[in-house]
């Protein structure tokens, strides 16, 4: 996607050949730092300290840090103990497993010698399959922004999204705001109201740096201004994201995801949820089966910006000494979800329109 003109992917193999490159996405929105994972440490750190943010750019970095690791232990016990840790490193998104398998496969099925090589390609190719993947998103979600603004007449249509998923969510595109990109470029008018999103400001700092970044119209919002928004007819659809999707529907997603569904679906308001194949836990029913994720409680009782200098400081929000909670996500039940974007089309939110996109995996979702 584009910063000042100049098209970035989230991770790209360095030019050496040997290390990959990564936007640090701590030091945005005010800063464009790169970072050079040259070690399968590096790339553990990366994802825990969320220099890499969004389940599908986990999976990537993980992936690459596989090969990272092979680079300096092709050996079985190389590959275990890379995937070990870095299977750690995050527990909620399960596309960390699935790339952190897919990599096995590739060094499993290798002579030692070869499998250098061949866990750079898969990793390669995992980048490029997740950019096909959420292009595909956008193009089959664009369609939803459009049916709104036919009834709209030319007035914009309001879209509101909570955290962030877009391109830096993922390798490029991104999953909620793919269909967004899709309809701006096409011309169709559309602002974004774009929460915050507490404790991180993930909205604030993410979501809003690359919106504007790409030109599209947006106001950010305070977390719990959604309601509010919904109650007054200024928000037509919400799309977000999702860190793991269960067969039945059920779908984690940044905290507070929960209070924005439970709001839309009181005021009438269409709630759709964007996601690949790869964030489909098929093997969980329930949502209360997911892990969540608690951070440090810092994240919540300090925050991060920028003073009149210039200069980027830490400060405290709360009394020193209070306790803090930070639940990293929550759980929307598929109740409340009115349907999917995947990369095979748009679908009903329910354990059966999940089965009928993907028909291979009915049976191991009825199991």
């Amino acid at each position: 996607m584009n910063i000042d003109g100049k098209q970035y992917r989230t991770i790209w193999l360095g030019p050496d050949g040997a290390s990959a490159e990564i936007i640090d996405q701590t030091k945005l929105p005010f800063a464009l730092e790169i970072v050079s994972l040259k070690t399968m440490e590096d790339a553990a750190h990366a994802i825990s300290s969320m220099q890499v943010r969004g389940a599908p750019l986990i999976g990537a970095t993980a992936a690459y840090g596989v090969a990272l690791a092979l680079r300096a232990d092709p050996s079985d016990d190389g590959l275990d103990r890379a995937c070990e840790v870095l299977a750690a490193t995050r527990p909620t998104a399960i596309n960390l497993r699935w790339a952190l398998d897919e990599m096995k496969k590739a060094g499993q099925n290798q002579p030692r010698e070869a499998r250098v090589a061949a866990a750079f390609a898969r990793a390669a190719e995992i980048c490029d399959e997740d950019v096909e993947t959420c292009r595909k998103i956008g193009e089959h979600g664009v369609g939803l922004i459009k049916a709104h603004a036919e009834k709209k007449r030319g007035e914009p249509v309001n879209i509101l999204t909570h955290c962030n998923a877009g391109w830096l969510a993922t390798v490029d595109w991104g999953t909620a705001l793919a269909p967004i990109y899709r309809a701006y470029d096409e011309g169709v008018p559309v602002h974004v109201w774009v929460d915050e999103t507490r404790p991180r400001n993930q909205g604030a700092s993410l979501t809003a740096f690359e919106l504007k970044a790409h030109g599209v119209p947006h106001t950010i919002v305070a977390d719990n201004a959604g309601g509010h928004l919904m109650q007054h007819g200024l928000v037509d659809l919400c799309i977000v994201g999702t860190d793991r999707t269960t067969a039945s529907g059920d779908v984690a997603n940044k905290i507070g995801t929960y209070l924005k569904a439970l709001a839309a679906k009181d005021n009438g308001v269409q709630f759709f949820v964007a996601l690949p194949h790869s964030t489909i836990d098929w093997s969980l029913d329930d949502g209360s089966a997911i892990p969540i994720e608690e951070r440090d409680a810092r994240e919540v009782t300090h925050m991060t910006g920028q003073l009149p200098d210039g200069s980027i400081a830490t400060v405290a929000i709360a009394p020193d000494g209070s306790p803090a909670a930070n639940y990293a996500f929550d759980v929307t039940p598929v109740r409340l979800v009115t349907g999917f974007i995947t990369e095979r089309g748009v679908t009903i939110g329910s354990r059966d329109g999940l089965a009928t996109l993907y028909p291979e995996r009915r049976k191991q979702s009825a199991a």
